[in-house]
C-alpha cells in the first residue's frame, strides 16, 4: 500500500501545520508541496528578472523552458532532512527566504503554468518513492493530480473570515474587523482563482474526507488526522 496521506485545501486553512503535526505523531516524513513553487520563483526572481527590472512585466510568467532550465541547473530540488523534506536552491537551504512578500507575491503566476506543474509534480512523487517510508503531503491537488491513489485523503475547509484571522496571527499584526474583512476579500479571491483555473483546479477529490476546522483548535484536527491514519496504516 503507498504510505501516503495528502492534506488538501485552500490558503490559510492550515495544512502545512496540520502535516507537519500529523507526521511527527506517526512517525512519517513531511513534504510542503508549496515550498518546490516557492523556491522555484526565489530562483526565478534571482536569476531571470522581476516585473519592471529584468525582463517581464509584472503579472507576466517567465518562458516555462527558462525556468526549467534554471531548476535544473542550479538546482533547485527537496531534500529530505530527518523527516522534513527541504527545499533548497543551489546547495542552500531556502526555508526562510521562500516565506517572503517578494516570493509571494510572484508564486500564483509561476505555479500556474503547465509545464511547471507537471515538473514539480515529478519531483514530489520522485521525493516520496525516495523516501521509503510514510509521507504526509500538502497542497492544493495533491489527492486530485500528484498522488490520486493515495489511501487518505483529506480536505481542510474554514470560512474566510477564520482563515484570516489565523493568517494574520501569524504575521503578528493586529486582528481587528477592518483588517480581517480585507485578508478575507482577499482569500476568497484567491480561492475562486485557485478554484477555477484550468489546470489541476482547487477541489477535494471525491473519496476525500471532508474537515472543517473553523470551530476546530489545531490539536482537534490533527487528532482528527491521525485516528483516520492509523485506522488505515497499520504499525
Amino acid at each position: 500500500m503507498l504510505r501516503v496521506i495528502a492534506i488538501d485545501g485552500p490558503a490559510a486553512s492550515g495544512k502545512s501545520s496540520t502535516a507537519g503535526l500529523v507526521a511527527e505523531r506517526l512517525g512519517w516524513a513531511h513534504l510542503d508541496s508549496g515550498a518546490l513553487y516557492r523556491a522555484l520563483t526565489l530562483a526565478a526572481l534571482d536569476n531571470l528578472g522581476e516585473g519592471g527590472r529584468g525582463g517581464r512585466r509584472k503579472g507576466e510568467a517567465w518562458p516555462a523552458q527558462q525556468i526549467l532550465a534554471l531548476a535544473e541547473r542550479l538546482p533547485v530540488r527537496l531534500v529530505l532532512v530527518d523527516t522534513r523534506f527541504r527545499p533548497e536552491v543551489a546547495g542552500a537551504d531556502v526555508e526562510q527566504a521562500i516565506r517572503g512578500e517578494r516570493v509571494t507575491r510572484s508564486v500564483s503566476t509561476l505555479a500556474a503554468i503547465p509545464d511547471v506543474r507537471t515538473w514539480v509534480n515529478t519531483q514530489q512523487r520522485q521525493a516520496v518513492e525516495g523516501c521509503g517510508g510514510g509521507v504526509v503531503v500538502d497542497g492544493r491537488d495533491i489527492g486530485t493530480v500528484v498522488f490520486p491513489e493515495a489511501p487518505l485523503k483529506i480536505f481542510l475547509t474554514a470560512t474566510t473570515d477564520e482563515r484570516a484571522r489565523r493568517r494574520l496571527f501569524q504575521r503578528g499584526e493586529a486582528v481587528d474587523v477592518e483588517v480581517v474583512r480585507r485578508e478575507s476579500q482577499a482569500l476568497a479571491a484567491r480561492d475562486a482563482a485557485d478554484s477555477n483555473r484550468r489546470i489541476a483546479p482547487l477541489k477535494p477529490a471525491p473519496d476525500a474526507v471532508l474537515l472543517d476546522t473553523t470551530t476546530l483548535t489545531l490539536e482537534q484536527q490533527v487528532t482528527r488526522v491521525v485516528e483516520l491514519a492509523r485506522g488505515l496504516f497499520p504499525g
